[in-house]
Formats: structure tokens, sequence, C-alpha cells
């Protein structure tokens, strides 16, 4: 089991910029690839990107493509999502996740989920 904790979410300007981290603990060395979601009010969960532990791949959804980067500092043990351009529709609550094995681009294959940190985009 990996623990995750999600921060650096906040109320930002349409345009403008924020980073959020993941800390994570435990089995990290088993993990597959470290996903990043979110959930607007009312709406179902969504992907936005993942990155694989070890090699430098990267998955985007195409809403965020372009705008979006995943990163890793793994003597850290913690995932990074820089979010530039930002939009009012990127309002939500964004959580990571670590999956052990599977697709990466669905969220049945992540097993462990941090408890999420709100962004909201002002326009």
């Amino acid at each position: 089991q990996v623990q995750l904790v999600e921060s650096g979410g906040g109320l930002v300007q349409a345009g403008g910029s924020l980073r959020l981290s993941c800390a994570t603990s435990g089995r990290t060395l088993s993990i597959y690839y470290m996903g990043w979601f979110r959930q607007a009010p009312g709406q179902e969960r969504e992907f936005v990107g993942t990155i694989h532990r070890t090699f430098d791949v990267t998955h985007y959804a195409d809403s965020v493509k372009g705008r979006f980067t995943i990163s890793r500092d793994n003597s850290k043990n913690t995932v990074y999502l820089q979010m530039n351009s930002l939009k009012p529709e990127d309002t939500a609550v964004y959580y990571c996740a670590a999956a052990f094995g599977g697709n990466p681009r669905y969220e049945t294959s992540y097993t462990d989920w941090g408890q999420g940190t709100q962004v909201t985009v002002s326009s």
C-alpha cells in the first residue's frame, strides 16, 4: 500500500499557473505509474495525466495536453503536476493515485489515492 498526500491547490485567475505536489510513502518501489485525476462538481472523476515511475513516459488527456506537465523526483518520492494557462473549466478537486499494473489511462488501474486538493480558476 502507498500513502499519498497532495498539496499546492488554491485559487488562481484564468491564464495563471499552479504546481501540485503528491508526496508518497510506503511501497513506492512497487509503483508502476503515478496518475493525476480530477473531479469537478457534479461530474465524474476524469483522467488528467500519468507518469511512469522509472522511465520518462507520460500520457495526458487531450484537454490538458500542452498546458499541464507531470514530473517526478524519486529521491523525494514526489510527483508534480505543473498547470499552466489555467482555464475556469480546470476547476476541480485534483487527486493523485498509484497504479501497480494495468493500463495507466484507466482509473480502475489505480488502487491507492490521495485525499485531493482543490483548484479553483476564476474568470
